[in-house]
């Protein structure tokens, strides 16, 4: 496993959120002592946590709030019936430094009872609120994690792209539109070195259902399939393999592609020079 499989494994965010195990948070921190990559991005993921944790803090509902009051109102109360019950039913008076320590001690244990409530309130409270945030946040970094794969595969293939159109080895080839798609334009792009082929759909529509573009290599006056194109193939990806040609076409076929092209579905032409 290389450093970005590694880092993409999810054991970062396991590990700040206190679920990878001892041997896997061990390995991680020897890991990041001598791999300063892993270390950014444990560091990046830390402040991701951090600031979405942050964002997303509220304060302790207004229902709980109000459960923790009636409670203190409803010990409060018992305190004093206690006291005043406690006075009538007793037949034999107790010295008065004797009453007034028990009242004390009876006062004390009552609030200490009502904090320790509100403590329990305020614990159970907390640790929902937790487990809801701890489930939110790995649905977050799941979400961010797979945005972060898709956008790597598009800059990807841009820099497939970039490599291609750059390359001053490669011939250009501008096919313009025919009489019957007049603003219709296309490019191919011609390694001659790997005889390897590139096209480019800068302003054709999109293909209709069942039908489908595909590219034509004209040599020595005969149409050679030169491949069918796809979106997923423009620029980045070779239609065909072709070793000589005077020009170039598109036709529109039916899917799967023609063995000879359909000429009044001609959409471009360029000559090579």
């Amino acid at each position: 496993m290389n450093t970005q499989e590694y880092i993409s494994s999810g054991i970062l965010e396991a590990y700040i959120l206190g679920t990878a195990s001892k041997d896997e948070a061990g390995i991680l921190e020897c890991v990041m002592a001598h791999n300063a990559e892993v270390r950014a991005a444990y560091e990046e993921a830390q402040k991701i946590l951090e600031d979405f944790t942050t964002a997303q803090a509220i304060e302790v509902p207004d229902s709980i709030k109000g459960k923790i009051w009636e409670k203190i109102k409803s010990e409060s109360h018992t305190d004093l019936q206690d006291d005043h019950n406690s006075d009538e039913t007793k037949i034999i008076p107790l010295p008065v430094e004797i009453q007034n320590e028990k009242a004390s001690n009876k006062k004390v244990w009552n609030r200490l009872s009502v904090a320790a409530s509100i403590l329990l309130i305020l614990s159970v409270a907390g640790n929902l609120y937790w487990l809801n945030e701890k489930k939110n946040t790995e649905s977050e970094l799941n979400a961010f994690r797979k945005e972060k794969t898709v956008t790597e595969g598009k800059l990807k293939i841009i820099n497939e792209k970039l490599a291609i159109t750059s390359n001053p080895d490669i011939q250009k080839i501008v096919m313009s539109g025919t009489e019957a798609h007049p603003g219709a334009k296309a490019v191919v792009f011609w390694d001659k070195t790997k005889n390897k082929v590139y096209l480019n759909m800068q302003n054709i529509p999109q293909a209709p259902a069942g039908k489908q573009y595909q590219l034509w290599a004209i040599a020595d006056g005969k149409p050679v399939s030169a491949g069918l194109y796809t979106e997923e193939k423009d620029t980045s990806t070779s239609l065909a393999s072709i070793d000589k040609a005077q020009a170039f076409a598109i036709t529109l076929e039916n899917e799967g592609g023609s063995a000879v092209p359909t000429m009044e579905n001609m959409y471009v032409l360029g000559n090579v020079l």
